[in-house]
């Protein structure tokens, strides 16, 4: 009597979702390493590599979940890993940054408004899994951990660098505004452009790479200036996106009643 043999099994999804991938999961190393290392000069009083090292942790955020995505490697280890270790590189990093540059001159408001920021980007964070297959794709509800690190970083960069002209009295409190600012923006409903929509593996027109390249030109023209300067636009860009869309429903339920009078 001949026995049946079992047909080979295709991979089964949930053992591919618990499986470990390493190249994603190198860029997302390499973040929170740059988040480490940001800390590590700050206390070592070297501010400006520790700014930089943040921007350097977003360059590697950005590329590790695109990567996953263009390689097909996407794991739920992946995707935890990440998570913990954005709350290292954009949550902790950046308020421990600024407090050890500014704001523990302020006693207790500093380091009040530090853990503010921290909160945030903990609630950011946490919001963010808790609703990865809900929200929409195209906007981020609140400012991202990434763009609100780049914006206490890059004020650091900006006044270290100085390139900003306030006295060494005001510095501290223009640096409780944007770390505070930064915590709340995170936490808001306002709607901020995600950027996902844009495809690396789909082909673009010749005018595309020239406008990318002028604006690798324009940031090196001068870093901290222009990138504080971009993050502090994308950082109210959602607040006016959501005025917009408020006085478009008003509008829209005006003209509603208009058309269906009692």
């Amino acid at each position: 009597m001949t026995t049946l043999q079992p047909e080979p099994s295709m991979p089964d999804e949930r053992q591919r979702r618990r499986s470990i991938y390493l190249l994603p999961n190198a860029f997302t190393t390499a973040n929170l390493f740059s988040g480490f290392y940001a800390v590590v000069q700050a206390m070592n009083q070297n501010f400006e590599v520790a700014a930089i090292a943040i921007f350097l942790a977003m360059v590697f955020d950005s590329m590790d979940g695109r990567v996953a995505r263009l390689t097909n490697t996407q794991s739920a280890f992946g995707e935890q890993y990440d998570s913990l270790a954005d709350m290292i590189s954009f949550g902790m990093a950046p308020a421990l940054v600024m407090y050890e540059w500014s704001l523990q001159g302020l006693g207790r408001w500093g380091w009040l408004a530090a853990f503010i920021y921290v909160v945030g980007a903990a609630l950011r964070l946490a919001r963010f899994n808790a609703n990865i297959g809900t929200v929409d794709k195209q906007y981020f509800q609140g400012l991202p951990s990434p763009a609100a690190a780049a914006l206490v970083a890059g004020f650091v960069w900006l006044s270290v660098d100085n390139k900003l002209s306030l006295s060494d009295g005001l510095i501290p409190w223009f640096a409780f505004a944007v770390t505070v600012y930064a915590g709340i923006a995170m936490v808001s409903n306002a709607p901020f452009f995600s950027g996902k929509s844009f495809a690396l593996g789909r082909s673009v027109p010749f005018w595309v790479m020239l406008l990318v390249v002028a604006g690798f030109v324009f940031v090196s023209s001068d870093p901290p200036v222009v990138l504080f300067a971009l993050f502090v636009l994308y950082s109210l860009s959602g607040w006016l996106i959501w005025l917009w869309r408020i006085r478009r429903a008003r509008r829209l339920g005006q003209r509603m009643r208009d058309s269906n009078p009692l």
